[in-house]
Formats: structure tokens, C-alpha cells, sequence
């Protein structure tokens, strides 16, 4: 094992140059049955304290695999509990590097009550302070909703993410679906971004450095040589990648995907705007699918829990005919929903291209609660294709009367004048202009206040 790929080693390549200080570097596991006060329990597992990045405090678990496997016993949660207790206090952010073999079954009940232990802290820190979790090795039972609980996870190209092992699984095998695999985790949403070690230790370094330390922390503006007022030359160009049309709005191209291998057909991820983080939502396909419109409200949930500005553009058309929509669709859908019309902090819209029916409602309109809403002079914002619309409202008529039908459709329902007129769309703009806007109306909202009922929290 490489240096870099030891407990200790890991906490190095991570942090600042010496800013490490560790905590609780003499305990040792406190059980005896089963002989286990033979066995040296160096950390008890996993090694505790703080340092920084980029000169920023954070707080830092990382588990040795080669102390009983990494397991979960009693003393090796106390020390992670006793981590969050810090970083509760002081409002700094919380990193999990996690390499576990699971509960300690030596310590039984013991083990088991530890890891809800930790499950709780993070609980009690969702929302407060942000918390990043990477998983090398393997993580796999229990400790699989460790990771989770955390609001970002990464995973080593090599490590191992699972409930039941692949073979446990009825009618699979590993060959024939390693279910347990980083890919597989990260189609289906379960890390932002898999790679090498040094590629996880630089990501979540990007990360970090984009994200407020505490959700009371404003955050301080990055350093922008990029011009507030450039064009964004050939933007439209750019419709159907959506990551490249947020790197060209951006402060010099700065953008951090996450979930990069879940849902392709929303991007999500951080861009700078004027220095500052925005948490930007975009189309990356004309059709919506279940899984893309929950990573989108997972998305603006962490944005406005930590007071994150959120960008959104809109490209969509439809959702997508599939069982997976009808499965899921109406509780996603719901979710995102909920999550557009909850979220207080300032929310700027972009209808770059086409915005039909229920996509164009869910995808931060202004009935949702956008604060502004800005829209490409080519862009259409309507319930669906005009000569849809026509062939509906005209069924039976012929061929000419229903293309005059959809001529006047798309005049006076769909075209982006239509919806200015009705308050929908606050200003037409051209894609060239999109950066400028979009940082002075960011710059308008910044003291945005808002009053909502009175009551404990939603339930959606």
C-alpha cells in the first residue's frame, strides 16, 4: 500500500502541508470478549483531529484498514461522534475517508449502537455544516448509509460500495453485475465523482474551497480577473451540453459537477460568478426523467440549506415515455417541486431554448418562485410543440387550416414575447448577454429576504 493509501497517508495528501493535528491518537478499543484485549488497536481504527484546506479549517476521520479491518467498534465511533461535536461548534466542515469492513462483531450490540452513533451526528450536522465522505477500500452493510448521509461522496476507482455483497444478490454474480463497483454506485447517485486517489484528493479540495464553511458563513468572493461583462460568444451553440455552456459562464470555466454519472439528463454542479459560489441546475437533454428532476432537488436542497445562490436553465420539451417515469415521476416530480418553491435564497432562471408543459413549470419558473426570470429572443415557452397544439385544437381540420392554427399558436402562446407580456419573463436577452445578467441579478438579490409561514418543516 502506498503512502498516500494508509490511514495516515490519506490525511497528508488531503490537508495543507503540517496543518494536521490529530485527537484522540491514544485511545484503544475498550471491549475484551473473544480475546480482543490481546490484539493492539492502534486509534482504535481510525484516526481523528483537524487541519485545512487552502487555509480553511476542517475536521477529519480517516479509518485504518489494517486495525481489525477498519471495523466499527465502541471507541472508534466515540472518536468520530466526538469529531462532529467539534465541527458543530466551531462551524467547520466535516470529511470522512472510509476503508471498513463493517461492525466489529467482537463488540456486538456495542459496535452496532456506535454506528448509529455516527449516523446521528451526521444527522445533527446536515444542514449546519457541510460533510464530504470519500470511500477507499470497501464500505459495505451499515456503514453504506454513512456516505450517504453526507452531502458529497467520492469514490476510489477500485473501492467497493454495497448492502449485500453482488453474489448475495438473487440470480447475480460478481462477474455478471458487480453491483458493489464504483461505476454502478455512481449510476445510480450514489457518489459525485469517482477516480484515482490523487484525482479524489484534488476534487474534494475544488470542492471545499467552493463551499461555505457553516450555513451561517456568507462566504468570501474568489479572486476574478475574468470580465463581469463578457460576451458569451456562440452560447447557443453550446444547447445539449449543458456543462460546457455553464463553464462558459463561469469566472474563467470554474465548474464542479456533481453526481456526473447519475441522471444525465440534468447537470448539476458549482460555478463562480463575480467570485462568488452559485449552485446552477441545467437541461442537458430535451426530455426529463424521473431520476434527473430528483438529483435536481437533492441539488437546490444542499444550495439552500447552506445559502447557496441557484442558476437555472432551462431546455425541455417533455418527460420521458418510459416505465421508470410512471414509476417514479409523480414523487420526484413532487420533490422538485417542493424543492424550487421551499428554497429561500435568490434563484435566477435562463429559458435558453425550449420550455414545454410540466418541465417548464418544475425547471424553476417564476410560478415556482424564480426572483428573475431571463429568456433567449429564439427560446418557446408553451404547453407543447405549436403544431401539437394545433393538431389537438383543430382535430379533423385539414393540413392548411391546422398550419395557420399553429402559426397563430406559436405568435401568441408560445414565443417568449407572449410570456414577458404575461409577467412570466422579466427581460429577453441574448444568449451573448447571458453572463452579464445573470451577475447583476445575482448582485440585486444578495440581501434577499423572505418570510414564509410559520411551522416546523415540510413534509415533502
Amino acid at each position: 500500500m502506498s503512502v498516500t493509501q494508509n490511514a495516515a497517508g490519506r490525511i497528508e495528501a488531503l490537508l495543507d502541508a503540517n496543518s494536521f493535528v490529530e485527537i484522540g491518537g491514544a485511545v484503544t478499543a475498550r471491549n475484551t470478549d473473544f480475546n480482543l484485549s490481546a490484539v493492539e488497536t492502534p486509534s482504535d481504527g481510525v484516526i481523528t483531529g483537524y487541519g485545512t484546506i487552502d487555509g480553511s479549517l476542517v475536521y477529519i476521520y480517516s479509518q485504518d484498514a489494517s486495525v481489525l479491518g477498519g471495523s466499527v467498534g465502541e471507541m472508534h465511533a466515540k472518536k468520530i461522534s466526538n469529531i462532529y461535536r467539534f465541527a458543530r461548534r466551531t462551524g467547520a466542515p466535516v470529511i470522512g475517508l472510509i476503508d471498513c469492513s463493517g461492525v466489529r462483531l467482537e463488540e456486538s450490540t456495542d459496535a452496532l449502537n456506535a454506528l448509529g452513533g455516527i449516523m446521528r451526528s451526521q444527522v445533527m450536522a446536515s444542514g449546519l455544516i457541510p460533510q464530504i465522505a470519500a470511500v477507499f477500500g470497501n464500505c459495505g452493510g451499515g456503514l453504506s448509509i454513512v456516505p450517504q448521509l453526507a452531502d458529497f461522496t467520492f469514490i476510489e476507482n477500485d473501492a467497493k460500495l454495497f448492502v449485500n455483497s453482488p453474489d448475495a444478490v438473487k440470480g447475480n454474480t460478481a462477474d455478471k453485475n458487480d453491483t458493489s463497483a464504483a461505476a454502478f454506485q455512481m449510476e445510480n447517485g450514489n457518489a459525485d465523482f469517482c477516480g484515482s486517489a490523487e484525482e479524489i484528493y484534488a476534487a474534494i479540495r475544488e470542492l471545499a474551497v467552493m463551499l461555505p464553511l457553516n450555513n451561517e458563513d456568507e462566504g468570501s468572493a474568489a479572486d476574478v480577473v475574468d470580465d463581469l461583462n463578457r460576451p458569451c460568444t456562440g452560447l447557443a451553440s453550446t444547447l445539449g451540453n449543458a456543462a460546457d455552456t455553464l463553464r462558459i459562464i463561469s469566472d474563467s470555466g470554474v465548474f464542479f459537477e456533481t453526481k456526473r454519472g447519475f441522471a444525465s439528463c440534468v447537470v448539476t454542479g458549482f460555478i463562480r460568478l463575480n467570485g462568488y459560489t452559485v449552485g446552477a441546475v441545467a437541461n442537458n437533454e430535451a426530455e426529463l426523467c424521473a431520476k434527473g428532476v430528483e438529483k435536481a432537488a437533492d441539488f437546490i436542497g444542499f444550495c439552500d440549506a447552506f445559502n447557496i445562490p441557484v442558476l437555472t436553465l432551462v431546455n425541455a420539451t417533455a418527460l420521458k415515455a418510459q416505465e421508470c417515469t410512471e414509476k417514479l415521476f409523480p414523487r420526484t416530480g413532487a420533490r422538485l417541486a417542493y424543492a424550487y418553491a421551499n428554497a429561500t435564497v435568490p434563484k435566477v432562471t435562463v429559458v435558453a431554448g425550449k420550455a414545454y408543459g410540466t418541465p417548464y413549470i418544475l425547471m424553476g419558473s417564476k410560478a415556482l418562485g424564480a426572483d428573475m426570470v431571463f429568456a433567449w429572443p429564439d427560446a418557446e415557452i408553451g404547453t407543447m410543440d405549436p403544431k401539437m397544439a394545433a393538431k389537438v385544437m383543430c382535430d379533423g381540420a385539414d393540413a392548411e387550416t391546422q398550419k395557420k392554427a399553429a402559426a397563430d399558436y406559436a405568435a401568441l402562446q408560445q414565443s417568449v414575447t407572449s410570456a414577458a407580456r404575461r409577467g412570466y419573463v422579466d427581460t429577453i436577452i441574448s444568449d451573448a448577454d447571458t453572463r452579464k445578467y445573470v451577475i447583476g441579478a445575482f448582485e440585486m438579490l444578495y440581501t434577499k429576504r423572505e418570510e414564509r409561514p410559520d411551522k416546523k418543516h415540510g413534509t415533502v
